[in-house]
């Protein structure tokens, strides 16, 4: 059905083009294939790559989950000898233990990785917005510091860890600049609440310097009439970052913030690195799946699994809330 307007045919209708040869999810993967088979053909590398490495032992670990595996009844081969698989399903038997808190593990490392999580992503942030709008400024010598504030996150993570053992240690550096104003040094290594501290303040030291820079090439993408024209308008410098700063941050600020939580909730290299696989209560998720994995006798293949796919579970529910929220707070900007 073809309409004319002005002496000319109008578009087809899009219902009767839908229903069409080449419609559907099969036909438009055809159609671009044939448009596209050069794009699509550099895909495959890749897509092979990621099938290996990350589909593979994900199926893998669902599989795991609906299992009793450990490593005593896993299949496995000693010399000329091969030893079957003699695990079995249990189906969410292994869901309802964790969840149900049966074995009184998984809900506080959960607590505790939300508030290590919150805390990290919050502070890192504000500090880092802070140092971009002083950085944003016209400063002497501000190459300089912009060097020095991008150290941190250019030294590999580990060398960073093993310093910051080193300054944190009961005869360490904080301690003893404690003890010259009369302070008693904890335990920075050893103490649960002392740890928790430690575990922030070092994971805020490493990812500072991407939040900073970040936040200052969101600021320099900000016109600078809008500056101008706040303060002609009379705007404090406190009006101006609420009505000029903090919006036009908004792009950078929703990716970064998001990127922070991921990376927050699966850090692994802070807490393992600092403190090793025994200090049971600054372990977050995925340090406690590690240690099901390989820090205990029989290992708990099964288990480590389960605790692997909640965390993953959390994040794709927390991914889309949080895209759900920042799209219907975009639409009522704009409205």
């Amino acid at each position: 059905m073809t309409a004319v307007v002005e002496g000319k045919p109008a578009r087809p209708d899009r219902r009767h083009r839908a229903t069409g040869p080449g419609s559907g999810p099969l036909g438009r993967v055809k159609n671009s294939y044939d448009q596209r088979w050069y794009a699509w053909a550099m895909c495959v590398p890749v897509v092979l790559v990621l099938s290996a490495v990350v589909a593979y032992p994900l199926v893998q670990g669902i599989y795991l989950t609906f299992t009793d595996a450990t490593s005593q009844n896993v299949g496995r081969t000693i010399g000329v000898n091969h030893i079957p698989d003699t695990f079995s399903w249990v189906g969410l038997k292994n869901y309802a233990e964790v969840l149900t808190g049966a074995n009184n593990q998984f809900w506080p490392h959960l607590v505790w990785t939300i508030v290590w999580t919150v805390a990290c992503v919050a502070l890192t942030y504000a500090i880092g917005l802070a140092l971009a709008i002083t950085l944003n400024r016209d400063l002497r010598a501000r190459s300089l510091y912009r060097l020095l504030l991008i150290l941190p996150w250019a030294v590999p993570t580990f060398v960073t860890i093993f310093g910051w053992r080193l300054i944190l240690a009961d005869d360490g550096v904080v301690n003893q600049l404690l003890g010259l104003v009369g302070l008693p040094g904890p335990s920075w290594l050893s103490d649960p609440l002392a740890q928790k501290f430690a575990a922030i303040g070092v994971n805020i030291w490493c990812g500072v310097p991407f939040m900073m820079i970040s936040m200052l090439g969101g600021l320099q993408a900000i016109p600078r009439e809008l500056h101008e024209a706040a303060e002609m308008d009379g705007a404090t410098p406190w009006q101006r970052f609420v009505h000029v700063i903090l919006p036009g941050l908004r792009p950078v600020s929703s990716t970064v913030i998001l990127l922070g939580v991921i990376w927050t909730f699966n850090q692994f290299n802070v807490i393992f690195l600092l403190f090793g696989g025994n200090s049971d209560s600054v372990q977050i998720l995925v340090t406690y799946a590690y240690r099901l994995f390989f820090g205990q006798q029989p290992q708990d293949y099964a288990g480590s699994a389960t605790v692997g796919i909640l965390c993953l579970s959390i994040l794709v529910v927390f991914t889309s809330v949080y895209r759900r929220w920042l799209k219907r707070n975009d639409q009522g900007v704009l409205a």
